[in-house]
Order: C-alpha cells, then sequence, then structure tokens
C-alpha cells in the first residue's frame, strides 16, 4: 500500500506528490469478514457491540435500558436461564435497496443482537415485565424484600 499516489518511495512520504492518501481508508474496527477460527461467530459484530444496556437499581427493581431504535417489539425476545440469567436478544435486518439505488455509505448497524446479564438473588423472576417505547426497551426485574436484621435490645440485669 503505498502512501502517497504517485510516489515512488514508500519511506519517504512527501517524495513526488502533495497528495496524500489516507493509510486508514477502508479500515474497519468491526471487520464484517467472519474471524478464523471462530464458525459460528456473527459476522456482523458491531450490532452486538453498539447494542448498549443500562441497568439501574432501584428500592424496588432492577431496571434495564436498550437502546433498539427501527426494531418492534416482535422482534427481540427476552427469557431467563437458569433461573436467574437474564437474556436480551433480537435481530435488525439490513434494508434492501433498490436495484437502481446504491449506497453511497452504511453507518448504521444490522445483524443479530444478544445481551445477558446476571441477577443477584433478591430478583423475581417469575413477575419480570418488559415494555417497547419509542426505540426503547426496559425491563424491570422486581426485588424481593430483604429479611430485615433483628433488632437488638439490651437487657438490663437486675440483682
Amino acid at each position: 500500500m503505498a502512501l502517497i499516489r504517485g510516489s515512488n518511495s514508500l519511506f519517504d512520504p512527501f517524495f513526488g506528490s502533495s497528495s496524500i492518501v489516507d493509510p486508514f481508508e477502508g479500515f474497519s474496527l468491526f471487520d464484517r469478514r467472519p474471524f478464523v477460527g471462530f464458525a459460528n461467530f456473527p459476522q456482523d459484530i458491531s450490532s452486538v457491540a453498539n447494542t448498549r444496556v443500562d441497568w439501574v437499581e432501584t428500592p424496588e427493581a432492577h431496571v434495564f435500558k436498550a437502546d433498539l431504535p427501527g426494531l418492534k417489539k416482535e422482534e427481540v425476545k427476552i427469557h431467563v436461564e437458569d433461573d436467574r440469567l437474564l437474556s436480551i436478544s433480537g435481530e435488525r435486518n439490513k434494508e434492501q435497496v433498490d436495484e437502481k439505488d446504491s449506497y453511497r455509505r452504511v453507518e448504521r448497524s444490522y445483524g443479530k443482537f444478544h445481551r445477558q446479564f446476571r441477577l443477584p438473588e433478591n430478583s423475581k423472576v417469575q413477575e419480570i415485565v418488559a415494555k417497547m417505547e419509542n426505540g426503547v426497551l426496559t425491563v424491570t426485574v422486581p426485588k424481593a424484600e430483604v429479611a430485615k436484621k433483628a433488632q437488638v435490645r439490651n437487657v438490663e440485669i437486675t440483682s
């Protein structure tokens, strides 16, 4: 790869031409080619990496919020495994383009996503509720009441 178009030297980036080429042009941190050695690894890792989830603990519940713009509730799956492993998954399909049209740039992510969270022991997994509103998935996991500490009372010794 030449650093400069029209240059005769790779070692002198300013030799021969002033047309500097971006050495990172076409480089992507999330390459869409499959990784060697990972046969079942998702080809579009960017959708996995970009599925952002906030986990907030309130006095009453654990609340998970995921940004899933453009997805319908039917395209998202939520389930609990092994009594405390919360899984949120789904798939955003690539938009089809008319034959006469072509993309100039593709920045929106597509593909499958899957996030898992180990719930604390005080989670009431049988009472989990979820709602999707304006592209934000909210999963609420109620908390069981923690046994209150026993009150300690001093007893005075009389003679």
